[in-house]
C-alpha cells in the first residue's frame, strides 16, 4: 500500500514526517521515509541498482550533482515506488524548487543538458556491413567482366593472326611466265620462304613473272636482269641458276628492292 506524502503516517518512528509541507524538500522527505522504514542507504542503493553517491545526492536534493531534470524525476518515481509512497506530490515539489536551485527549468530541452541524447545513427553496423558486401560483390562482378572481355579480345586477335598465318599456306602468288621454251632459254630464279611475305618480280623484257603474297617455293624463268621486290627479305632464300644470292646487301628496314643479273 502506497503512502500519500500529504497524509498522516503512523509507522512507529518519531522521525518520519506526515507530509511534504510547504518547505520540506522531496529528497529530504524520501530520506526520512527510508529512515522511518529502517532501511539502510547502502541496502536501498543495492535494491535499486543505483550508485550510493547518486542516491545520496537525491536525498540531499543536490541537483547539480545529478543529471538532467527528466532523469531526476525518474529517480524520484523509482525511489518513491520502492518506499511505497505516492510520487505525485514529490514531483510537484521538485518542479517548484528545481529552477531556484539550478537556474534551469525542470522541463528544459535535453539539448541544453550535459547529458546528450544521441540521434538515430545513419545505419547500424549490420547495415553498413551489408552495403560494403554489396559493393565488393559488384566490384568483383565488374572485374570478372573486364577480364572476360580482355580474354575474348586476345582470343579473337590470336585467331585472326593464326588465320592470317595459315591462309597464305595456299599460295596466292601469280606466276605469269611458265612457258617451257622460256625456261630452256632464260634464267631460272627460285625463291624459298620461311614465312609468308609479298613478292614482285619483273624480268628484263618487262614481263611480270610473279606478284602477290607467297609462303611456298616459287620457281620462275625469265631474262635477266630481274627487278625484285621483297617485303620481308629475311623470310626468303633466293637462288639464280642454282647459285645462292645474299639478300643482306639489298635489304633496308627488312625490305629488299633491287636488280639481279647473271
Amino acid at each position: 500500500m502506497e503512502v500519500n506524502p500529504n497524509s498522516q503516517q503512523s509507522n512507529g518512528s518519531s522521525v518520519a514526517p506526515n507530509a511534504l509541507g510547504n518547505v520540506q524538500r522531496p529528497g529530504e522527505y524520501l530520506r526520512q521515509i527510508r529512515i522511518a522504514q529502517k532501511r539502510e542507504l547502502n541496502d536501498a542503493a543495492k535494491d535499486l541498482n543505483m550508485q550510493v553517491k547518486t542516491l545520496t545526492a537525491l536525498e540531499q536534493d543536490d541537483y547539480k550533482a545529478l543529471p538532467e531534470a527528466t532523469f531526476i524525476k525518474g529517480y524520484y518515481r523509482i525511489y518513491a515506488k520502492y518506499l511505497k509512497v505516492d510520487a505525485t506530490a514529490i514531483i510537484q515539489r521538485f518542479d517548484e524548487i528545481y529552477q531556484n536551485d539550478t537556474g534551469l527549468l525542470p522541463n528544459h530541452a535535453l539539448n541544453n543538458s550535459p547529458i546528450k541524447i544521441m540521434g538515430k545513427l545513419p545505419g547500424s553496423n549490420r547495415d553498413r556491413n551489408k552495403k560494403w558486401l554489396k559493393r565488393i560483390i559488384i566490384a568483383l562482378v565488374v572485374l570478372v567482366a573486364v577480364v572476360a572481355a580482355v580474354m575474348a579480345v586476345q582470343n579473337l586477335s590470336s585467331n585472326k593472326d593464326d588465320s592470317q598465318e595459315i591462309a597464305p599456306a595456299k599460295s596466292d602468288v601469280e606466276v605469269l611466265n611458265l612457258d617451257n621454251s622460256t625456261a630452256v632459254s632464260g634464267d631460272q630464279l627460285e625463291l624459298e620462304f620461311s614465312r609468308p611475305t609479298s613478292v614482285h618480280i619483273v624480268d628484263s623484257t618487262g614481263k611480270v613473272l610473279a606478284t602477290g603474297r607467297q609462303a611456298s617455293t616459287v620457281k620462275l624463268n625469265g631474262e635477266t636482269p630481274f627487278q625484285i621486290r621483297l617485303d620481308d627479305a629475311s623470310a626468303v632464300t633466293l637462288t639464280l641458276n642454282n647459285e645462292n644470292i645474299a639478300l643482306s646487301p639489298y635489304t633496308v628496314d627488312g625490305k629488299a628492292d633491287f636488280r639481279l643479273s647473271r
